[in-house]
């Protein structure tokens, strides 16, 4: 009897926890809807902002943001900055802010997710592009390079990482978990957790709401975000033997005070095993560094232009840099 009484309960709890996901699903839905177009691509249909005013240019800088984020993150960092500058793309990942993804694609893989951006970028008349990878981003960025080498003219790696969890792509109890417990948790939560990411630096003002984090709650984003991060250890075991390959000129920024991802695995061995590669640490600087440097990012995208375009036979490419010259601009 009590048995059953409680199992009763527990259901009605459960019951109510994903009405309340549900209608906050809606709710985070309405209050961040999506800024840019919708772009349909093999696997799914990827969200893209195309900043500037230079929707004519064939090379671009694409801002791809980390774990648990979406496109509005860049966007605060570098988004004005560089958009004055250079044509610039901000890319919800496949699954995450407004992208989205079709299940039973293997779409959880940086390689593939590169395909699906490669394509997308294709349809918008882009041909050369600077990649621009935060955290998770790292990984997309050098699986980019791997898979499309044509498309890169140079790599800009903010702390890359490979760390993982696993709980919500366990079969059962993760959908049931995302479905009734990650939102309510997660907005409890969410303040203490962007507090710990940007430490020791402090977050912007209003950054929970500017940044859309929100978004990453719901039940499908939350379960993509999972499965990324559950299977990047993987797939970048398939990655690592291919980084010789690798010849688009390549900065590694990390910060020194960076406690999310250890500089000494992660970024030490990328620049060791990318041939064209420059490690650079920023004293004081947490693992939030395009928030808390954004000059030194700019002036590494800066850095790899001008090193591509120095092997380059093409002068237009050369007169574009001159006429935008990003270092030009003041932090």
């Amino acid at each position: 009897m009590i048995v059953g009484f409680n199992l009763i309960a527990l259901v009605i709890v459960l019951g109510a926890l994903a009405l309340i996901t549900a209608a906050g699903s809606v709710l985070i839905s309405r209050t961040h809807p999506p800024k840019g177009r919708f772009v349909p691509v093999d696997g799914g249909r990827l969200h893209i902002d195309d900043l500037g005013d230079r929707l004519w240019d064939e090379t671009a800088v694409v801002l791809v943001h980390g774990a648990s984020g979406n496109m509005e993150d860049m966007r605060i960092a570098l988004g004005d900055r560089l958009s004055s500058h250079y044509r610039t793309i901000l890319i919800d990942r496949p699954g995450r802010g407004w992208s989205k993804r079709e299940p039973g694609h293997d779409l959880a893989s940086p390689q593939r997710q590169a395909d699906m951006v490669a394509e997308a970028l294709g349809k918008l008349g882009i041909r050369r592009t600077i990649i621009v990878g935060h955290s998770w981003g790292g990984a997309f960025a050098t699986a980019f390079a791997i898979r499309h080498p044509d498309l890169t003219a140079g790599l800009v790696l903010l702390a890359p990482t490979s760390w993982y969890y696993t709980l919500v792509t366990t079969p059962l109890i993760g959908p049931l978990f995302a479905h009734t417990m990650v939102l309510p948790l997660g907005a409890l939560l969410a303040g203490n957790a962007t507090v710990s990411v940007f430490e020791p630096q402090t977050p912007p003002q209003s950054y929970i709401g500017r940044s859309a984090t929100r978004l990453v709650l719901r039940p499908k984003a939350f379960e993509a975000n999972a499965r990324d991060m559950t299977e990047l250890k993987g797939n970048l075991e398939k990655l690592v033997p291919l980084y010789p390959s690798i010849r688009a000129p390549t900065v590694i920024l990390v910060g020194d005070r960076d406690l999310t991802v250890s500089n000494d695995v992660h970024a030490q061995a990328l620049v060791e095993a990318i041939p064209n590669a420059r490690l650079e640490i920023l004293q004081g600087v947490g693992h939030m560094l395009h928030h808390a440097r954004p000059d030194r990012v700019a002036a590494a995208i800066d850095e790899v232009l001008g090193a591509s375009e120095a092997n380059s036979s093409s002068p237009a490419t050369v007169s574009s840099r001159d006429r935008y010259p990003l270092h030009s601009k003041t932090p």
